[in-house]
């Protein structure tokens, strides 16, 4: 039997609509916000991924940086109560292995204690670009919402940046009040510098191509610096490791080694304090679990 003209044409609209859907991409998907505290952005499926057990350490275990401890915590503690808060930028030497550690150990105090519902997504700098559609979403959500980004930076023929300035700057629409953004990176101004001269050497108007990309680090209201740490700091981070997770020696019989651990990696920093603490449980055959 021959297909009437509204056979047809029913078909041509279903293959349209079909064509349509593939252009758009996938619907935004149904997150939970009460699923966890910590989620990790999926912008193919444009999915919230809840995180069971966020890898972080108590507050109290971050040590010898207790100013930008104390401003970032501040920070978010005004942001979750509902006041005027700053983006902020953790910036500092490689290895420094604090501010990502800082960034959710704060970010757990702050939930438990304000009772703000307080949330923490995890943008990885591959996904800088999908920030936009990130925003729709957080747009609507209940709570506030920290939106974290590690070890951020960018290098030649990189135009992602442009994206986090938009997000940074709010564009039309302005950033959203429920929604901050915090960003750690070993860079202070985010772009190396031989990029930044290459710009200046190539462009007609060498300042404005500069200052375009170092004014990415100015959208960020509070800089944080970390530095290098003394010998002091960094035994009060070992021994701070070692009294919270009940490890059975005295400090005396292990700063040697702490010492030692540190001299082979060339650098004392959190990190490296860990670290040791790691080796350590493991040849007291003991593990790392607070209410052992």
């Amino acid at each position: 039997m021959r297909e009437s003209k509204l056979d047809i044409l029913i078909n041509e609209m279903q293959k349209l609509s079909a064509a349509l859907d593939r252009i758009a991409g996938p619907a935004a998907a149904d997150n939970d916000w009460n699923a966890a505290d910590c989620f990790v952005w999926a912008p193919a499926a444009r999915h919230l991924q809840p995180v069971a057990r966020p890898n972080r350490i108590d507050l109290s275990l971050i040590t010898g940086v207790d100013h930008v401890r104390d401003i970032l915590f501040d920070n978010t503690l005004r942001f979750a109560e509902g006041y005027p808060a700053n983006n902020v930028l953790l910036w500092g030497a490689r290895g420094m292995g604090k501010r990502s550690s800082l960034v959710k150990a704060v970010h757990a105090k702050v939930a438990r204690d304000s009772g703000s519902g307080l949330k923490l997504v995890e943008v990885h700098r591959e996904d800088i670009a999908s920030l936009p559609a990130l925003m729709d979403i957080l747009r609507q959500a209940p709570m506030p919402v920290i939106i974290f980004c590690d070890d951020l930076s960018f290098d030649h023929d990189d135009t992602s940046y442009k994206s986090l300035k938009a997000v940074l700057d709010g564009g039309v629409e302005g950033r959203p009040a429920n929604v901050v953004l915090y960003a750690t990176s070993n860079r202070r101004h985010l772009l190396p510098r031989d990029m930044m001269e290459n710009e200046q050497s190539t462009a007609i108007n060498p300042s404005e191509a500069v200052e375009e990309k170092v004014s990415l680090s100015d959208r960020f209201g509070i800089w944080l610096g970390f530095y290098k740490c003394s010998q002091d700091d960094y035994l009060a981070m070992v021994d701070g490791y070692a009294r919270y997770f009940r490890l059975p020696v005295e400090p005396e019989t292990f700063h040697a080694d702490a010492l030692e651990w540190a001299t082979t990696r060339g650098s004392r920093s959190g990190r490296v304090a860990w670290q040791f603490i790691q080796d350590l449980a493991g040849r007291l055959r003991r593990q790392l679990d607070a209410t052992a």
